[in-house]
């Protein structure tokens, strides 16, 4: 596995890092977690991502790391702060600090690798600043206060939207960026703001969300030619035309999609949010071809262009696998079931 330096971090991370999502009640189980973690060390996968706000992924975490023992000691460990403990007030200082401790307790882990702000840039979601035009507030305090005392090592940002994630990112306050949903094969908004803001201040940049939570995890030709009521007719074209160069080049849609995040020198790491450890060296087997060539990357960038910015109807999510079952069409769904940052 090949291994990327974590912007000013100095941290070295596997390219590709295991998310934490489905490694809880939410995929198979703490029997599978502990089998896609075992698998990942011995795949040379370092980095692992997880949330209070993902189920119970802490707990099964950290239930897997405690069977593995000294063999889990060089994994590098991030979690984030919000949705805990409930009701969640992201303004209560000492209520974010037990989060923390909470986190450590449940993952085994006496210092945090990564601490994030989960959903920085989504006020309606977790209300974190006093003062957003200053990037303050008292998760501020907290993560400096943490970080001086050595419980954690290093501070970032996990967030869905760009503009004013690239707004938090250029407070030059944080060392890493986690960003979802925006940045793809085919979902490209992270790169006029976000990713220049990043790199700028010589953050880490992970990529979650490669997969696009199942849209790029398989193919879905029926229902994007059936085209149900929330897809656009500018992204039918742009997927068919996604979907004729993926037969052109021979390529799954799953290598290519993860082969094209890894091609950018600007990205750390990309997220894998595996729900069995098949899946797993699935994507390990297609991130060891390497990155794409550059005719290739450039094809693709003509495809992306044909959407440059999502449709406003668009569902964050595009949700081919829920199908449409209403007059004249079929229920086509299946695949990657829908879940969140």
């Amino acid at each position: 596995m090949r291994k990327r330096i974590l912007g000013k971090t100095g941290l070295e991370v596997s390219e590709v890092g295991l998310g934490g999502l489905f490694t809880s009640s939410l995929g198979l189980g703490a029997e599978e977690t502990a089998r896609i973690v075992e698998r990942a060390l011995e795949l040379g996968i370092n980095y692992i991502d997880t949330a209070p706000g993902y189920a119970d992924s802490e707990l099964t975490l950290g239930q897997a790391l405690r069977r593995l023992g000294s063999a889990a000691d060089g994994l590098l460990i991030s979690t984030k702060l919000g949705g805990r403990p409930q009701p969640f007030d992201p303004r209560d200082s000492k209520a974010l600090r037990r989060s923390v401790d909470e986190s450590r307790r449940l993952l085994g882990r006496e210092v945090i690798d990564l601490l994030m702000i989960h959903e920085p840039d989504r006020p309606l979601l977790y209300d974190w600043w006093t003062d957003p035009q200053r990037c303050e507030g008292p998760v501020m305090e907290v993560l400096e206060a943490l970080k001086a005392e050595g419980t954690i090592r290093f501070t970032g940002l996990g967030g869905t939207t760009v503009a004013e994630l690239a707004h938090f990112v250029s407070s030059d306050r944080f060392d890493a960026v986690l960003t979802a949903f925006n940045y793809n094969a085919l979902f490209r908004e992270a790169q006029y703001e976000l990713l220049p803001a990043a790199t700028s201040r010589q953050m880490g940049i992970i990529i979650g969300s490669v997969y696009g939570q199942g849209a790029l995890g398989r193919r879905y030709d029926a229902v994007v030619k059936a085209k149900p009521i929330w897809l656009s007719k500018p992204r039918q074209e742009q997927l068919l035309a996604f979907y004729a160069l993926l037969d052109e080049l021979g390529l799954s849609i799953t290598e290519l999609s993860l082969r094209f995040v890894l091609s950018d020198p600007r990205v750390s790491c990309a997220l894998i949010g595996a729900k069995s450890a098949a899946q797993l060296e699935a994507s390990v087997e297609a991130a060891e071809r390497g990155p794409l060539p550059p005719e290739v990357l450039e094809r693709l960038e003509r495809i992306a262009a044909m959407v440059p910015f999502r449709p406003f109807e668009e569902p964050m999510i595009l949700p081919f696998n829920r199908g449409y079952s209403g007059p004249g069409f079929p229920n086509l769904g299946g695949g990657i079931p829908v879940g969140r940052l």
